[in-house]
């Protein structure tokens, strides 16, 4: 967590309601204790994301993310943490602190990353005086022949690089460090040499959702055997798969219009054309595959994505993969036609604003854009050709979910191969696997790979955290927790009772790290957040019997110790005392078996 004063991050979080922020993201229905909806960071049909107005949480049943109203606002808002917590301050009217002076290591890596951005942003500055200082005449060149209008190079920061020296000389004598501007990615080093990484290019800032320049794209002006564009390396503050060029301005977009579809392509001059041309709802993933990363971020601002890639065929195939990320993410996906040969750039520039809106209007569903790509591997006129289409198309209709969209695909491949309607369904129907019993409305539950006593304890460490009438008189200190996250919940438990103190479980989420074991552990505790499996008889005597299993298992770690510790003990009175230790560890465990000493 932030270096931020923790104390003010727990008022924060007293201050504002999560089921109310909930509610600015998404629809919800009240069920029992929680509010339910389905779930933003995965797709699904039933309801099983659950915000817990009292414990002021959120979780997901089905893919297991969790958190409180800070991570949930930076997750829908594309935030990081503090950007989070400003944005929730100034929704509470509260003023934020100054951080706190004894999180050295969340404050110093505060500082680096503050630090990285500045040199950064004065990198972008650097670049833009480039092109207007009169000696980039190559790089004005390329912007006038690529018919960039001047307004549009303004919009994007647009600059130039005119050399490999200028610019690290230029940060040092900002002040700046030499591994920091390393770090940054903006300067390479080698044999002691400092460089510009981007040497002599057309430079193209990259900008994150909340307007900080993280990166540079970089665009050769002469041919090369070297790629044409180079983006920089991933450095603190920039993950080339965690992020869109041109989301920025998409998110400043959506702000004051109602934006209900993305467009997505490939590079950064298809991304200023159509935004030029009014088509300012566009991104571009930087020539890099689709990432479900990108997916999450596309997904926090739409529901549906066009994909404009260029129009070589063999391209888009490739790019299939991507597209089906996408749809996994919950994405309604369309493939925009554009003729062939060309780019979304390119259709701008012959056809105009109308022409490229007339691709659109022609997108297509993905399903059946990935039976055109199909069709392109073979020879329908040839009998054996177009059955193996037939089979091929078949598995992909198959994939469809509704039973109006399989017959409409069905009749356009009948006449596309001459196969009978009736021919069609029934191949379809003769492959078509079984499908798994489910109980309807509930939520998919993940696979769980913990061994026995990791469960104990998780289901120990639950009855504890949701407090059930049966645990509440449980000595936490007799109980022998392994899991380091189990250890810190129940430390945290048992303070609050010492301090008379009801447990907020939106604390906990202080504790832990995301995308850490820890953090994972927590979420599997927090499966229990709906009271499944913890309630009535059958809740308190497994629960009774994973603390009697907890508790053997800690008798039985010591008795192993004193045990070994027998061969290194010479004196007979020592070897005594041990001896009569086991023993009475051993009748302690007899009686915890019969329910005993719990």
């Amino acid at each position: 967590m932030s270096g931020i004063d923790k104390e003010f991050i727990r008022t924060l979080k007293e201050k504002v309601n999560i089921v109310e922020i909930a509610e600015s993201y998404f629809s919800m229905e009240k069920k029992g204790v929680n509010f339910w909806a389905c779930c933003p960071f995965h797709h699904e049909k039933t309801p099983s994301f659950a915000i817990n107005e009292v414990g002021q949480f959120f979780h997901c049943f089905g893919c297991g993310e969790s958190g409180d109203v800070i991570r949930l606002v930076s997750e829908m808002e594309s935030l990081d943490f503090m950007g989070a917590v400003k944005m929730l301050a100034e929704r509470a009217q509260i003023p934020l602190p100054e951080l706190a002076e004894d999180d050295g290591r969340a404050a110093a890596l505060k500082k680096k990353k503050e630090t990285l951005l500045k040199i950064l942003n004065d990198c972008a500055h650097f670049y833009l005086n480039n092109l207007s200082s009169g000696k980039a005449d190559a790089h004005v060149n390329y912007i006038l022949n690529r018919q960039i209008p001047a307004n549009m190079v303004r919009t994007f920061g647009l600059g130039a690089s005119l050399n490999y020296d200028d610019l690290p000389r230029y940060l040092l004598s900002k002040g700046y460090s030499r591994q920091d501007i390393i770090e940054s990615g903006t300067v390479n080093e080698a044999n002691g040499r400092l460089s510009d990484a981007q040497g002599g290019r057309l430079i193209f800032p990259i900008i994150n959702s909340y307007g900080e320049v993280i990166a540079f794209g970089g665009r050769v002006l002469q041919k090369t055997k070297f790629g044409k564009y180079v983006n920089t390396k991933d450095t603190l503050v920039f993950t080339k798969r965690n992020n869109l060029y041109n989301i920025n301005l998409v998110k400043k977009l959506k702000r004051t219009t109602a934006v209900k579809e993305i467009i997505m392509v490939e590079g950064y001059m298809d991304v200023i054309s159509l935004y030029s041309a009014g088509f300012k709802n566009v991104v571009a993933s930087m020539g890099t595959a689709l990432t479900q990363e990108q997916a999450r971020l596309l997904k926090r601002y739409v529901d549906t994505v066009y994909i404009s890639y260029d129009g070589d065929a063999a391209g888009q195939k490739a790019n299939l993969k991507g597209m089906d990320i996408l749809k996994d993410e919950g994405l309604n996906v369309k493939v925009v036609p554009l003729p062939e040969g060309l780019d979304p750039d390119d259709v701008i520039k012959q056809h105009g604003t109308e022409g490229y809106q007339k691709c659109l209007d022609s997108a297509m569903p993905l399903i059946d854009y990935k039976l055109k790509v199909l069709k392109r591997n073979f020879d329908v006129s040839k009998t054996e050709d177009k059955r193996k289409f037939v089979s091929e198309a078949l598995e992909i209709v198959r994939t469809s979910e509704t039973a109006t969209e399989q017959e409409e695909l069905l009749k356009q491949l009948r006449v596309e191969t001459g196969v009978s309607l009736d021919a069609l369904k029934n191949d379809l129907e003769a492959k078509r696997p079984e499908k798994p019993v489910q109980k309807i409305e509930q939520p998919t539950q993940r696979k769980d790979s913990a061994d026995a006593t990791q469960k104990a304890s998780r289901f120990v460490i639950a009855g504890l955290l949701f407090g059930e009438d049966y645990a509440k008189d449980v000595d936490i200190s007799s109980i022998k927790f392994v899991n380091d996250a189990h250890i810190i919940i129940a430390k945290y438990i048992r303070s609050k009772r010492l301090m008379e103190e009801p447990v907020r479980l939106s604390e906990l989420f202080e504790f832990f790290d995301e995308h850490t074991p820890e953090f994972e552990e927590l979420n599997k505790i927090l499966d229990y957040a709906d009271g499944s499996g913890l309630d009535g008889e059958v809740g308190e005597k497994y629960f009774n019997d994973c603390l009697i299993k907890l508790k053997l298992n800690g008798i039985d770690e010591e008795i192993s110790v004193l045990t070994k510790s027998l061969s290194g003990i010479s004196d007979l009175i020592d070897r005594a005392k041990v001896a009569q230790k086991i023993n009475e560890l051993a009748k302690l465990k007899e009686k915890i078996k019969t329910g005993k000493n719990l």
